[in-house]
């Protein structure tokens, strides 16, 4: 009897990296992934209308969609990364990348290596034309810092104690007070937005959300009658009040973007066909107000549709820090609620004349590389939070 035996290959075990790769795909939230998926690709569409009228070469009018493409699949690569990495690394290294950020923060103050943007200096120049906003990273870091500190509260508690609160204040505070420096107000009322809904779901007491949202009212005030923004910014900031008394300068944005919106009917006139856009009538439709080009050019059910795909992500994202298994991931899913959803509420505001114009993007749709990179580095780490809810499941 021959001492060979036939082996059943099948029934071979599978290696664990293996098993985890197939975990990893079949655990992932697919319902938040197919959303920011289709809202950059619609992006990218109407990035690419509006910048064929002034923003690309004159031989090539798919330069700068090209140049846009590139930024999303570094985006995308990025928040692959982020989606995997081991959540106890990640916490442990969380105060480098703060470190990190809010140096990057500092370095636009120096010669010749910070660049200003319609009046705010938030940029480093790089290499090929490309700059680098460090404020949209500091997003990021802001949100994990803040969740590692109030995550470690005493186990006899079900508080964070009043000292965490404080430092996680702290570390909001010092980027916040450096953004204002650079004259970037959007970036700043974000990262009160998202420090506040933080430290809410914390299980802080009452009387600090209060106190927050006090003191907010306060420092607006003080900031205000000390002088500390602009002329311009106050304009800006004040106009949707009545955007029709000062048309020609302050209100100018808001007011060719509803003419955009409202002419765009039902319908829209067609992608590449909406005379305010390609007449470079709205600023920066590439980008601060690229609402308008759907509005324009896809009408009300193109807008809807946006709008749409951009409340499903928060959707799944709420759901995400619910679902959470412990509170660290509960307060990073939870910043990040908090910095899209009112970024997008912003953004598209302010295009309809409803919010102040504070010159910020429209998550997953503007150009703008830096801001691509951010949001999908969130959508990563949503994912991130949510796997490691899924594997320590009962």
């Amino acid at each position: 009897m021959s001492s060979y035996q036939a082996v059943d290959v099948t029934s071979r075990p599978v290696a664990p990296s293996r098993q985890r790769g197939i975990a990893y795909w079949r655990e992932m939230d697919w319902t938040l992934m197919v959303a920011a998926l289709g809202v950059t690709i619609y992006g990218s569409l109407l990035v690419w209308s509006a910048s064929r009228a002034d923003m690309a070469s004159d031989n090539d009018p798919q330069s700068y969609l090209k140049r846009h493409l590139i930024n999303v699949i570094l985006a995308l690569a990025l928040g692959s990364l982020a989606s995997r990495l081991d959540y106890r690394w990640l916490r442990a290294y969380t105060p480098v990348l703060y470190g990190l950020s809010v140096l990057a923060l500092l370095v636009v103050f120096l010669p010749g290596v910070g660049t200003t943007i319609a009046g705010a200096r938030a940029w480093i120049d790089m290499p090929g034309g490309f700059t680098v906003q460090p404020s949209e990273f500091a997003k990021v870091a802001v949100i994990l810092m803040m969740a590692v500190i109030l995550a470690e509260k005493d186990t006899n508690s079900s508080e964070p104690q009043d000292r965490d609160v404080l430092l996680s204040l702290a570390v909001a505070g010092v980027p916040l007070m450096i953004i204002l420096a650079q004259n970037d107000t959007g970036t700043v009322l974000i990262l009160g937005s998202v420090a506040l809904s933080i430290i809410a779901v914390s299980g802080a007491r009452t009387r600090w959300v209060l106190g927050l949202i006090g003191g907010a009212v306060i420092s607006v005030f003080l900031i205000v009658r000390l002088g500390l923004l602009k002329e311009y910014q106050i304009a800006r900031l004040t106009s949707f009040i009545n955007p029709t008394a000062d048309a020609g300068s302050a209100s100018y944005n808001s007011t060719q973007a509803r003419i955009a919106i409202g002419g765009g009917g039902w319908f829209g006139y067609g992608l590449f066909e909406g005379p305010q856009t390609q007449g470079r009538f709205v600023p920066v439709n590439e980008s601060d107000f690229v609402f308008t080009v759907v509005g324009e050019e896809l009408g009300f059910i193109g807008s809807v549709l946006l709008i749409g795909l951009l409340a499903i992500v928060l959707w799944r994202a709420v759901l995400i820090a619910k679902n959470a298994d412990d509170l660290y991931g509960r307060l990073v899913a939870t910043g990040i609620v908090a910095w899209l959803g009112f970024q997008m509420f912003e953004n598209i505001g302010m295009c309809l004349g409803i919010m102040p114009i504070t010159g910020i993007p429209l998550p997953f749709v503007s150009s703008g590389g830096t801001s691509m990179m951010a949001t999908w580095i969130a959508v990563g780490l949503l994912q991130n939070v949510r796997l490691h809810s899924r594997r320590n499941a009962p």
